[in-house]
This record gives structure tokens, sequence and C-alpha cells, in this order.
């Protein structure tokens, strides 16, 4: 009863998060404002109905829904839900609002059709409050990269707006070039450490627990790279040295990379029980 209900309350969230896409977008294209007011609290009511299949989740398996890949992609789906609904409120910026919504809206979509498997879940005996905290990091470090893509993305596309003097109504509701770089800036400045404290917890957790573990394993090098990588270009951009469209070009770039070590770095790795 408990499946049939969550599964019924899922296909409802993706219905009303496509309705709100769509009134976002229209909202953007003819600026109504009732389109926007009703888009958000679609998003909010999306947004409940997630932590209402969460517990419900919890219910039914007594256990908090990360421990899989395909249970981390619906909690980071939900975490970028809650960005959204964080930046609406507060940073009031349209756009990039709407494309983290679409984001959210993609990765919920690949939660509802991609298989599940009883082989992906962690074994109850391997689980701990350590694995859980490591987890929950990774992601909530994955959802600040995806908030420094966005903006990235937005900023390269105002750049060139700007650089060919076309910038008309359909982009006035941008944020300057330099708001964007602050919540680059800002995103990055979380999600490196929250990407670094997991590294340490998930290596610390595989090393008490698990046999033959190596450092040279792909997950962990991958993470690793992607830590080092977004610390090095937050340091040079902090000296002057990666400014402007380089610096959000490689934003860009290193999303991609993160998505790929999300993804197949699990895949392909020997020890990583989360796959």
């Amino acid at each position: 009863m408990t499946e049939l209900v969550m599964t019924r309350l899922y296909e409802l969230m993706i219905i009303l998060y496509g309705l709100c896409i769509v009134l976002y977008f229209t909202d953007y294209l003819y600026k109504n404002v009732k389109f926007r007011r009703v888009a958000f609290w679609f998003v909010s009511i999306v947004w409940i109905l997630q932590i209402l299949f969460i517990v419900l989740f919890i219910f039914e398996t007594k256990r908090f829904p990360i421990l899989s890949l395909y249970e981390g992609v619906f909690f980071y789906a939900w975490l970028l839900t809650t960005l959204s609904i964080v930046l609406h409120c507060i940073a009031r910026v349209d756009l990039p609002v709407f494309f983290i919504n679409v984001l959210s809206f993609i990765f919920m979509t690949i939660h509802l059709f991609a298989p599940q498997s009883n082989a992906q879940i962690v074994s109850d005996s391997l689980v701990s409050e350590m694995l859980l905290i490591h987890i929950s990091f990774a992601i909530m470090s994955y959802a600040a990269f995806s908030v420094a893509f966005v903006f990235s993305l937005l900023y390269i596309i105002l750049y060139r707006i700007l650089k060919r003097k076309k910038l008309n109504n359909l982009w006035s509701r941008l944020p300057s070039l330099q708001q964007m770089v602050k919540w680059i800036n800002l995103s990055t400045i979380i999600g490196i450490p929250l990407l670094l404290i997991s590294l340490i917890l998930g290596l610390e957790w595989a090393f008490l627990t698990l046999e033959n573990v190596s450092i040279f394993d792909v997950k962990i090098l991958g993470s690793f790279i992607v830590s080092v990588i977004y610390l090095i270009i937050f340091l040079l951009h902090r000296r002057g040295r990666l400014v402007g469209t380089t610096y959000a070009q490689v934003h860009v770039g290193l999303f991609l990379l993160v998505v790929i070590n999300f993804f197949l770095g699990s895949k392909l790795s020997n020890f990583h029980l989360w796959v």
C-alpha cells in the first residue's frame, strides 16, 4: 500500500514540476507576475511532496534514502529544489531559479526511469553514521557545484549579449556579471570543504570497515581530483589570474567532470558500494 502511494506521489511531483517549469518559462517570456507566483507555489508543493516521499520511504525501509546511487539522485534533486526556493526568496533571481529547477526536474526524471535493484543497497551491517554523513556531504557539495554551474552558464550568456550589445527586455532580469561571480564564488566556497570532508570521512569508513581498500580507486581519485581542481581555480581567481568568461567556462567544464564522477566513478569503483 505504501509503495503504491509513493508511486502516485512521485507521478504527481513530476506533473507539478513540469507545469512549474512551463509557468516559469512563460513568465520569463511575457513577464507575467501571476505565472511566477503560481510557479513558485507549485515548486513549494513539490518540495513538500518530496519531503513526504522521504518520510514514507523511511517509514517503509527504516532508513534514510541515500544508501544507493538510485536514492542519491532523488536526494540531490530535493537539494536543488530547496536551493531554488531559497534563491527565489533571498536573492530574487528569476532565470537562475528557472535553470536550477530544470536541472532538478531532469534528475527527478532520471530517478523515475532508472532501474532499482536490491544489489544497489549498501548492506545494513556496513552502515554507520560516518557513512551517512559521507554520502550526505558529498551530495550537498554536488548541489553547491550545481549552483556555481548555473551561474557560470548564465555569466557566459550575459557576457556575450553585452559584448554584442543585444541586451533587451528578455535578458534584463538576469543578475549583473558581478553578482553572478559572487554566487559562483559562494557556491564554490561551500562545495569545496563539503567534498573534502566527505572524502576524508569516506576514506576513514572504508579503511575501518572494508578490506583491501586502495587509495588509487577510481572513485577516490575522481573525488580528490575534483576537489583539488575546484580549490586551484578558486585560488587562481582570488589572485586575479582566472577571471571573466574563462573562469565561468572552467566552472562549466568542471561540473561535467563532477557529473561523470557522480555516475561513472561509482560504476568503475572496485570497492565503492554506492553503485
